[in-house]
């Protein structure tokens, strides 16, 4: 009987070596290692129950080893949620903001500048970023068919607009951009439930000759009060086309600015959310009706934006750590 056992595990080391063997991954190695005490253990003669927990223990440490190898091989979690990109810093996205029923206030009330019964100080300007905050543009010749097709199975709404160049053709007329454009998920819905309680503000660093066509089919019933290019934006020591919001309003306390880029709001920090990027190539996007407008109603409801936000992304400290200094989030 003894001998029996011991052929038995022998073929079964036998075995556990061929499909080690068949390993191809980095892993062979280390899970050969772990293995090699069975093949020990078979030429020793002990008790049977104690040859089978030996066993078990060796087949225990063989998957624990496989597990560890899987878990090195996987790319680490904060690389796969980046929000900005492979070369800007991330940002976590804004979770969804939830209420208490006795923090709502009407739409009405806000737009009449009423909370809870209290007269308010004056209704919420919201700045929106345009690129990558409310849609996505590519050059139609350079956009990939498959980001193409990818859209548009998942239902985006999109469109193509002509962009009149500052480059020459040959014969010397202007050179003509072909655009097409894809709106982030429930971008009308948006603009229209944000406009009952604040005054919208578009803010880009585009070129008018872009910017323009492309808001006027996104805004067709003209709900944005302003309307803001990239002659508007400054140069700052650290960063070009920067937002300055204090050419609003010198009173910034109800003011706050959405863009994917935070640097866009380096001079006035407090006044900024950092929300997702948004590409055509990840359709799957609810952020602006599940997550920045429930934001921005809460936003709505306090006499001052800027505690409530620093308390939130704490943006100078980030700033600072990215190497900014103090003189010139304070300017």
């Amino acid at each position: 009987m003894d001998k029996e056992i011991k052929i038995k595990q022998q073929s079964t080391t036998q075995l556990c070596l061929l499909l080690l063997l068949s390993d191809r991954g980095r892993g062979g190695g280390l899970v050969w290692a772990a293995m090699a005490p069975i093949g020990q253990a078979a030429e020793v003669y002990v008790p049977r129950s104690i040859q089978l927990w030996r066993a078990f223990i060796n087949w225990m440490g063989f998957y624990f080893q496989i597990l560890l190898q899987i878990l090195r091989d996987t790319p680490c979690v904060p690389q796969l949620l980046s929000f900005i990109g492979p070369s800007s810093p991330s940002f976590r996205p804004l979770p969804v903001v939830e209420l208490p029923l006795n923090d709502l206030s009407s739409p009405a009330q806000v737009e009449n500048g009423v909370i809870n019964g209290h007269r308010h100080i004056e209704k919420l300007t919201v700045v929106l970023d345009l690129d990558e905050t409310l849609v996505c543009a590519y050059e139609t010749c350079t956009l990939p068919a498959i980001v193409r097709t990818q859209a548009t199975e998942a239902g985006l709404k999109w469109f193509e607009i002509e962009c009149v160049s500052s480059d020459k053709e040959p014969d010397g007329k202007p050179k003509v951009n072909h655009v097409t454009v894809f709106e982030r998920p429930g971008l009308r819905e948006f603009l229209e439930q944000v406009y009952e309680f604040a005054d919208l503000v578009l803010f880009t660093a585009g070129v008018e000759d872009y910017a323009r066509p492309l808001v006027d089919r996104i805004d067709v019933e003209n709900l944005f009060q302003l309307r803001l290019y990239r002659p508007s934006t400054v140069s700052t020591e650290c960063r070009e086309h920067v937002k300055d919001l204090s050419c609003l309003s010198k009173d910034l306390c109800r003011t706050v600015i959405v863009d994917n880029n935070p640097f866009s709001f380096l001079l006035q920090p407090l006044n900024g959310i950092p929300c997702v990027p948004f590409s055509a190539g990840q359709p799957k996007d609810d952020q602006l009706l599940e997550v920045l407008l429930p934001h921005l109603k809460h936003l709505s409801l306090q006499k001052d934006v800027r505690p409530v936000l620093y308390e939130r992304f704490h943006m100078p400290e980030w700033f600072q750590m990215h190497g900014f200094p103090v003189s010139v989030l304070t300017a």
